[in-house]
């Protein structure tokens, strides 16, 4: 159906035509200087505050955080994570121009495919768009090189994301795809969907019992780039 066949069945079903002008212009406005909610304070302080509130908050929803000085160290990281955790050393990798970039020589018996995620992958390497401090959360929006089957499918969710790409709080990470984004399609800033992940996935709504992969990955492993001097001199 197209997009005028979809918004006719449903002002159809609202029993009502388009909108008037000016609730056109009063929504207008709003897309154009969207409010701001409120911001925790605890998310107001220096930036080596602001990546330890991240490890901290990741840790907390049972993820695991392993700091990295440059992108030659992830070949390594990804194939010790992977041994320690009694993993395969075969990924699907996001196709990503960062991550295909790295030099995978060092570490020759890693396997890997850049792709999206198939039913039958064990382990997934994706890369952050951004991270809130606030709440150790990832933001992950769809794209091309940013496959979200990667982030629903594996077992185990491996993720690279930059120190310099953390913010303190939301609003901050929707300024950034706002700012740095553009749909090829329809001009805007939004992608089709945009995942917050905060921690592997998890539910308890079986007895209140705390079960881990229940709708994705059940182990979260971040890889944090280091490229942040701010934070990387007080770490």
């Amino acid at each position: 159906m197209s997009k005028e066949a979809i918004l006719g069945a449903i002002r159809r079903g609202l029993r009502r035509g388009e909108l008037p002008e000016d609730q056109k212009a009063m929504l207008r406005a709003r897309m154009a200087a969207p409010p701001r909610h409120l911001i925790p304070a605890r998310s107001r302080v220096s930036r080596p505050e602001q990546i330890a509130l991240f490890i901290a908050n990741v840790e907390k929803e049972f993820g695991t955080v392993e700091r990295i000085p440059d992108l030659d160290a992830v070949p390594a990281a990804v194939a010790d994570y992977l041994a320690a955790q009694n993993q395969p050393p075969r990924f699907a990798m996001a196709p990503h121009p960062e991550l295909q970039g790295i030099d995978w020589s060092s570490r020759p018996m890693l396997q890997f495919e850049a792709r999206k995620g198939e039913a039958s992958d064990i382990v997934s390497l994706q890369s952050a768009f951004a991270a809130v401090a606030e709440t150790g959360t990832l933001m992950l929006p769809s794209d091309a090189i940013r496959p979200t089957t990667l982030n629903l499918l594996p077992d185990v969710a491996m993720v690279l994301v930059r120190a310099s790409r953390i913010v303190g709080a939301y609003e901050e990470a929707w300024d950034l795809l706002r700012a740095e984004r553009k749909d090829p399609l329809t001009g805007g800033f939004m992608p089709r969907n945009v995942m917050l992940v905060t921690g592997p996935s998890r539910s308890a709504d079986i007895e209140q019992t705390l079960e881990l992969g229940a709708h994705g990955p059940r182990m979260l492993h971040v890889l944090l780039l280091d490229d942040d001097p701010g934070a990387v001199a007080h770490a």
